[in-house]
């Protein structure tokens, strides 16, 4: 289905200094996002890099207006095609998700309903949204199950989840998530719960699907390998903030900030030692110190603590956003203040 923005070049998604705050019932509210900025065109691939907590799927799930109801939106913006996506109705909002905007949840096994069959699952996202007769969807199922690299789509739309494996899960929600055609794919840790084989199959997938239908996708991970060769863009995220962003073969080969090198080394490190299976007696690759406790507002830079490059003013300053290059955006104060 899609929108207007895939026919006139314009960016399908907006975002404009979008802050979002949890405030629990007891204790201090947590600023999980702050002052996020960024956009995605058509067709685009964004990678979204960063730890447990960074804010990533915060802001996944802002984009989705799905946030629990304990956060707020302190401030800025999401346009969609144009529009206002934060004023928008929750009749407005079901035309969208699923149709326009779809999710690839990080664990298939929690999304799926156990106790229906998956054809039918991916059927009901059809009768949602087109309007379809009962036998044009199931062949439409079947038409799905065939393109996510199922041979057989009848004996696995008539499966029940628990009868499928891991790899073959996260096809059918993949599944579910392309079956209406959206302009913008929401992927959120895609291959956490898979092997590194299952892994390069997985991602293989997903940018076969962007080439045939045009789909962008924004894809959620902390391993950094995901990305390659995949990503268009990639934005680090720390402590809610997003802290670099630009060309992702750039800052692959040219990490500007230090986080954003720890991790770059980190996943290489991980690739070349372990090849994806981990052994015994070897520790797993860790940048040392804690993320920070973002219920304990911090005057200065939040990965301060942990960076080796650290400056005086970096316990007293956030650095700003700044464009180092065109194409290169980054929060460090080793490139001016």
């Amino acid at each position: 289905m899609g929108c207007l923005a895939t026919k006139t070049g314009e960016n399908l998604v907006q975002v404009c200094d979008l802050t979002v705050t949890y405030v629990p019932e007891r204790g201090m509210p947590v600023r999980a996002l702050e002052g996020a900025n960024f956009e995605v065109k058509p067709a685009e691939v964004i990678g979204i890099l960063g730890e447990s907590g960074s804010g990533k799927s915060t802001l996944a799930q802002a984009l989705l207006r799905v946030l629990p109801p304990l956060a707020r939106y302190e401030r800025g913006g999401i346009r969609w095609c144009g529009s206002d996506l934060l004023a928008k109705s929750d009749s407005e909002l079901r035309k969208i998700r699923g149709a326009e905007i779809a999710l690839i949840p990080q664990d298939p096994a929690l999304s799926l309903n156990p106790v229906m069959r998956v054809g039918v699952q991916i059927s009901e996202v059809l009768r949602a949204h087109m309007n379809m007769t009962r036998s044009e969807r199931f062949r439409r199922v079947e038409e799905l199950l065939r393109e996510v690299g199922f041979d057989d789509p009848g004996q696995i739309g008539s499966a029940y989840p628990h009868q499928l494996s891991g790899g073959q899960r996260q096809r059918v929600v993949i599944a579910q998530a392309i079956a209406c055609v959206p302009s913008l794919v929401i992927a959120d840790e895609p291959t956490s719960k898979l092997d590194a084989p299952l892994q390069a199959e997985i991602m293989a997938l997903m940018a076969d699907i962007r080439l045939r239908h045009g789909v962008a996708f924004l894809v959620i991970s902390h391993d950094p390998t995901v990305f390659a060769g995949f990503a268009d863009r990639m934005l680090v995220m720390y402590a809610g903030r997003i802290i670099e962003q630009g060309n992702a073969r750039e800052i692959f080969q040219r990490p500007l900030h230090p986080y954003t090198q720890a991790l770059v080394d980190l996943g290489k490190e991980f690739a070349e030692k372990f090849d994806g299976r981990p052994r015994s007696k070897t520790f797993l690759p860790v940048i040392s110190g804690d993320p920070p406790d973002l219920g304990c507002a911090t005057a200065g830079c939040s990965f301060e603590p942990r960076c080796s490059e650290r400056m005086q003013i970096c316990t007293s300053s956030f650095p700003p956003d700044l464009i180092h290059q065109p194409s290169r955006h980054v929060s460090c104060f080793k490139y001016g203040n």
